[in-house]
């Protein structure tokens, strides 16, 4: 049960955060920023140092949003993805499938989305309990060819990341995309130290949400 409330509250969230910094406090100020502009999908990626204790900090600070969802990205390998889930990470997220991750994230019934790019690689993570692929990196593909897989393998969730912007976010979900991953564009702001401008752009990528899915 709590693999599937997870999933749904990935698939709620919409707009996932890839959330890259250079140190511990900047992720956690970036996260907030991004929480404040209204998105509670958030994705902290393994390059940023002591990711583990952004995870961990996190979970203890929005213990008490519902909403909020805490993941970890970057994963490269089993010893991580169990490192992050006994951190606090509510799912895990690989640029690449990795068969032993996959059975990492199945024995702690934790959400793994695997970066495939392929429909050979697809099915090889659908066969090992991947519930949502991530394509990588989307803007080599664009978002027709997510309509494209989905005609012999409609069963397949897909999450593109990498070229998915304000501009184009419609597009991706209008060609059955389940949910979608940002970073560089929301995150820019914070190397000049305006973390304002990462809440608006957060708002923004929300509010575009809605009018796609028609709640406005």
């Amino acid at each position: 049960m709590k693999k599937i409330k997870v999933l749904h509250k990935l698939i709620n969230s919409g707009v996932i955060a890839v959330i890259r910094a250079d140190s511990k406090d900047e992720a956690l100020r970036v996260t907030d920023a991004i929480v404040k502009g209204g998105m509670t999908g958030l994705e902290i990626t393994f390059t940023i140092p002591n990711a583990e204790e952004v995870i961990r900090e996190l979970k203890e600070s929005y213990a008490n949003n519902e909403e909020v969802v805490v993941g970890a990205g970057t994963v490269l390998d089993a010893t991580t993805a169990r490192m992050a889930i006994l951190a606090g990470a509510e799912y895990i997220v690989s640029p690449s499938f990795d068969q032993k991750t996959a059975e990492c994230c199945n024995l702690y019934q934790i959400p793994y989305l695997p970066g495939c790019m392929t429909i050979t690689e697809m099915s090889a993570a659908l066969r090992a309990g991947v519930d949502i692929v991530k394509l990588f990196p989307g803007s080599v593909c664009g978002p027709s060819f997510v309509s494209a897989v989905k005609a012999p393998l409609p069963q397949v969730n897909i999450m593109p990341t990498g070229g998915v912007s304000l501009e184009n976010m419609d597009q991706w979900f209008a060609n059955g995309s389940v949910a979608v991953g940002v970073g560089g564009g929301l995150l820019a702001p914070a190397k000049t130290g305006d973390f304002d401008k990462i809440t608006n752009l957060a708002q923004k990528y929300i509010q575009q949400l809605k009018t796609i899915r028609g709640d406005r």
